[in-house]
Order: structure tokens, then sequence, then C-alpha cells
């Protein structure tokens, strides 16, 4: 692994941004193979189990290159879906819209790419199980929980407060991870290592406990879903490097953007919302717009 070259600021080491309005399945069906060594994709979490999109068909086993479809313990692909079909009759209302999406980032990750896919309780159990299916097992990286403590809290069962990040790789022998570029966080028993190791903080595991953005602050655009810049900045920081390009299917506020590009990488960003892209343009000025 290079050695790392993190940035810590704009200036002249800002990475370009460029914006698409438009359906993200018709936008990122332009770009080129293997173009994007990170891509990130957060998509509306399916809280009420309905889409009102038609099901679109993703590519046919074989079609596209890299893809594999028997990673579940050798079973066949569709034989899964249909299995989950048959479990959950409104299975395929979230996943037809999901995979499709899915394939398409399969085919943009670099050989050394990383694909990361941020979800809620409700749909992290289905993606998991059909994205090892969909891209092979040992792809699978890791499953991040990303924990906060803020909103109300139900007291007829444990309160939700977290997320899932599940990570993927195009290649498990040759992906792109970066550990010492990672922002360190706090020892939560300082006392138990030395002063050196205290004050230079840990390396952060699988569980991320980061708040949301708060409500008042530098980085708060108002955007429903606005996620944190410390969160993407840990993602942008481990998979890859100054001059990689990312790619954000779902970017609302533009937080992937705006942090890739101030640590020097170069961001694509997909909204269908125009709420979104007039967000995304006020938050980075530099951005480019694309037709």
């Amino acid at each position: 692994m290079a050695s790392p070259r993190a940035v810590s600021g704009l200036g002249d080491e800002r990475g370009s941004v460029e914006i698409h309005r438009g359906d993200n399945l018709e936008v990122v069906r332009g770009f080129a193979d293997d173009s994007f060594t990170l891509i990130y994709l957060d998509p509306p979490f399916n809280t009420g189990r309905a889409q009102s999109k038609a099901l679109e068909t993703a590519r046919s086993p074989g079609e596209t290159p890299g893809l594999v479809r028997r990673g579940f313990h050798g079973r066949e692909y569709e034989r899964l879906r249909g299995d989950l079909r048959a479990y959950d009759d409104r299975f395929d209302d979230y996943w037809g819209f999901l995979e499709p999406r899915l394939v398409e980032a399969w085919r943009l990750l670099a050989p050394d790419g990383t694909l990361y896919v941020h979800l809620d309780y409700r749909e992290a159990h289905y993606a998991k199980v059909l994205m090892d299916a969909l891209f092979g097992r040992d792809r699978f990286l890791n499953e991040l929980i990303w924990a906060y403590d803020y909103g109300a809290k139900t007291r007829k069962r444990w309160p939700t407060k977290h997320d899932t990040i599940l990570v993927y790789v195009k290649d498990p022998a040759s992906y792109w991870f970066d550990s010492e570029a990672v922002d360190r966080e706090p020892y939560m028993a300082p006392g138990l290592v030395t002063p050196e190791k205290a004050a230079r903080g840990k390396l952060p595991t699988d569980v991320w406990w980061h708040t949301i953005v708060p409500t008042t602050g530098r980085e708060k655009t108002g955007y429903p879903t606005q996620k944190p810049e410390g969160v993407l900045r840990r993602i942008v920081q481990a998979s890859s490097r100054p001059g990689d390009r990312v790619l954000d299917f779902f970017a609302g506020s533009g937080t992937t953007g705006a942090v890739a590009s101030a640590l020097g990488r170069h961001a694509v960003l997909v909204d269908v919302n125009p709420e979104a892209i007039a967000v995304m343009t006020q938050r980075m000025p530099h951005a480019r717009v694309a037709d």
C-alpha cells in the first residue's frame, strides 16, 4: 500500500465536483466501466416497505464481468430471490428498485475499489444476503455500525439508534484500504493506555459512535436526510487516495462531495430531487452541474 497522503484543507488541492440531476440508474449507465475507486449508496430507507416505481430488471447472469451469482452456499441467485419473495411478498418492492443500481455500481467500481451501501435495520439483513449472492461472499469486507444517541426513544422495545453500512470490495486480493489516513478517536478508557497512545487516539473499529448532523453548526444544510461529514470523511480517507474518483448515487445534501473534494478526491454526485441539486450547488460553489 502506498504511503498515506491525507489532504486536510481546500486550497489548490481541492478536488473537482460534478453534479448530475436525474434518475441515477439512467445517469450512471453513461459512465465508463471500472471508473470509480469508491462508490457510496445511501438509498431511501424502506420505512413503509412499498415502492410505487415499477420493478426494473437487472442484467442476466454472466452479462456483467466479474458479477458472481453463486455466493450463498452455491444456491442459484434467482432461487434465493424466490425464497425471500415467498417469505415476504413485499420484498421485491424494495429490492427491485435497489438491485439494478447495485449491479451498475459493481460495473463502475475500479479493480481496487470499494462499495459502501448505507441502510437501516429494516433492509440490512435482506441486502447482506443478496449482496453476498450477487457479488460473492468473499467480496464482503465489513458490516459497519454507525451508532448515535439523539431523538425520541420508545419505551416499548430497545430504541433503534444505529444505521448499517455494508462494505464490499471488487477484488479481495487488491483493494485499497489505508487505516493510517483515518481520523483517530478517543480511547474509552484512556487511563488503561500510555499517555502517548491516549494523546494520539485509537483506530476506529467497525462500530462508529458519531453524532448526527448538529442542529446548529457549519455543516448544517437543512436537508432532511443529511449525513454528518465525520462519517463520510472516515469512508473517503480509508478507501480512496487523493486524485481518485468517488461516486454517490443518492447524493442528497452533497456530504460525500464536500468531504471528497476537501480531501483532494474528484466527486461525481447524482440526485433526482431539484431541492438536492440546489442545496449541493450552494454548499459547493465550485461544483459543475452537468447538462
